[in-house]
């Protein structure tokens, strides 16, 4: 069996935490920051974990992190 290719757009993305989970940033955080709250901006600074709907799909994504 040939192994299998990290994704590496994915795994620029997210990384894992020390109990296994997966750990991303938050979106919206880009452009157009001048009509969202000082408030808004801030939260959306820190890291976040991902959603345990999406994990399945990491994991084929990112089999070797």
């Amino acid at each position: 069996m040939p192994k299998i290719k990290t994704s590496k757009s994915v795994a620029k993305r997210f990384k894992k935490t020390g109990t296994g989970k997966l750990k991303r940033m938050k979106a919206y955080k880009s452009h157009i920051l001048t009509k969202k709250t000082a408030k808004r901006k801030r939260n959306l600074r820190k890291a976040t974990i991902t959603d345990a709907s999406n994990v399945k799909n990491m994991k084929k994504l990112l089999p070797y992190i």
